[in-house]
């Protein structure tokens, strides 16, 4: 069912743009130009949790796939955003092991987990037309994706990759920069060996790698890596681009 999950297991490198504003046209717009993967970004961007939902619908219709970054992984949180139907789901600020297991038990239904139950109800079971949902459908479609983005996290990275339920280790490069005293630093060697590690480790796992295009990091650099899924623009630096671009070409005139 999960088509993004198809095609990370096919061995594809994914790559994605960011959804900040929450709003589905510019959404829309996005996909129907190219950009088929959408994450929307529920840590930094615009709206809540309904807004989230419209703008996936129009990401949906317009034929592409979405991706939810939630601002944090509360069970309350994570239960509510299944149940509406996300199911490719980035969580931020995943520390330890400890951690994943935690967000990995609230996304899944017992025996696996802690899920609340709602099934029959919900627009994440089609409304109850998805068969077998609650009895493991809806963890097998599941897309889990923690972020790596403390020194923490990088130190405890074995056990994080390994945790069972997580599929994939999403780099956030600034955040880790800056915990390790390197904000905006992005060259820097001890990064780039924490980098490593990282990628190390989840690929010792078995387990998908995810991170954003930067400085040093191209997507053909990425690519080659054997990143699973890579993330790039956003409708905020389109909009800014094109600002920029259209109010230059009027100033000669």
């Amino acid at each position: 069912m999960n088509r993004l999950k198809a095609r990370l297991a096919a061995g594809e490198t994914v790559k994605a743009a960011w959804a900040e504003l929450a709003s589905p046209d510019a959404a829309e717009i996005m996909v129907r130009h190219g950009w088929e993967v959408i994450v929307i970004d529920g840590e930094h961007g615009v709206g809540g949790l309904e807004d989230w939902v419209t703008v996936a619908r129009a990401i949906e219709a317009a034929g592409g796939e979405v991706v939810l970054r939630v601002p944090e992984g509360s069970d309350a949180l994570l239960k509510r955003v299944l149940d509406r139907g996300f199911r490719s789901i980035i969580v931020p600020m995943v520390n330890s092991a400890r951690d994943a297991a935690s967000i990995a038990g609230a996304c899944r239904y017992p025996p696996l987990g802690r899920r609340g139950y709602a099934a029959p109800v919900v627009r994440g079971s089609g409304f109850g037309t998805v068969p077998g949902y609650g009895t493991g459908a809806a963890a097998e479609d599941l897309l889990l994706i923690v972020q790596c983005e403390h020194a923490d996290a990088v130190a405890d990275i074995a056990a994080l990759a390994g945790t069972d339920g997580v599929d994939m280790v999403f780099i956030g490069p600034n955040d880790l920069a800056g915990s390790m005293g390197l904000l905006e630093q992005l060259e820097a060697p001890a990064l780039h060996a924490a980098f490593a590690q990282v990628e190390a480790a989840t690929r010792a796992a078995g387990k998908w790698l995810g991170t954003i295009t930067g400085p040093g990091r191209s997507w053909a650099d990425l690519t080659a890596k054997g990143y699973g899924l890579v993330v790039g623009p956003n409708d905020v630096s389109f909009l800014i681009a094109g600002a920029r671009a259209a109010a230059a070409e009027a100033s000669k005139g």
